[in-house]
């Protein structure tokens, strides 16, 4: 049986696509639990085709496509990584019922990232445009608030030689706090801490769940820096 796209339109009309995209949002907002909103990401994302996936690995690599060559090909593997991976984390979590497991409420910040998505995936651009761009904020959306996991995973290099990092648990990203830098960024949303400066505060190695709490107290009240 041919799974219908949720997006049949795809070659054509902007505003039919907008208005879609619109109503799924609905769905989306209404969802009361992390588990109700992973089961309604999954049941979109898993209606995109895995050429939607590879359409969107080809838009990352031209945005890329002038920094050096060493960086950019780290970069692309590790955004490749990613998505390929966390569309199989959806379609085994969907497959194994583990959505239905998970009943913490939804982050309180989630219907603002929503409006967010809202305001940019609308009937501006081409059709098929909106929809990529609507399938890489549900990714990213399935990474924050169901996984609470970082927008951009760990092992994310940036310029400089930094990343995203998961030491003890905790995920920590070098511009975490650079969120007005960039149009749109999944920073506010994101549930990283910002990487502390060089030599000011290390992570505890092996911590007791205080010494965890005290490290991460110590990040959002007493530091002073940006990546």
């Amino acid at each position: 049986m041919t799974v219908q796209s949720p997006f049949p339109y795809e070659a054509g009309d902007p505003s039919a696509v907008a208005d879609k995209i619109r109503s799924d949002l609905v769905k989306l907002k209404s969802a009361r639990t992390t588990g109700e909103l992973g089961t309604r990401i999954s049941a979109v994302v898993l209606l995109y085709s895995p050429k939607d996936i590879q359409q969107m690995r080809h838009n990352f690599y031209e945005k890329i496509r002038n920094v050096t060559t060493e960086y950019r090909n780290r970069l692309y593997a590790k955004i490749t990584e990613h998505l390929l991976g966390t569309w199989q984390t959806m379609w085994l979590m969907q497959q194994q019922g583990a959505f239905s497991e998970m009943n913490e409420p939804v982050p309180a910040v989630v219907n603002t990232y929503w409006d967010m998505v809202a305001a940019l995936c609308n009937d501006t651009g081409t059709g098929d445009d909106t929809r990529i761009s609507f399938l890489k904020f549900l990714i990213a959306g399935f990474c924050m608030f169901v996984k609470n996991e970082p927008g951009h995973p760990a092992g994310t290099p940036f310029p400089g030689g930094d990343m995203v990092q998961l030491i003890d648990g905790v995920y920590y990203c070098p511009v975490r706090e650079k969120a007005n830098d960039v149009d749109a960024a999944l920073c506010p949303f994101c549930p990283a801490l910002q990487t502390p400066a060089i030599g000011y505060l290390q992570p505890p190695v092996n911590p007791s769940a205080h010494q965890k709490q005290e490290f991460i107290r110590n990040c959002h009240d007493f530091h002073n820096f940006n990546g």
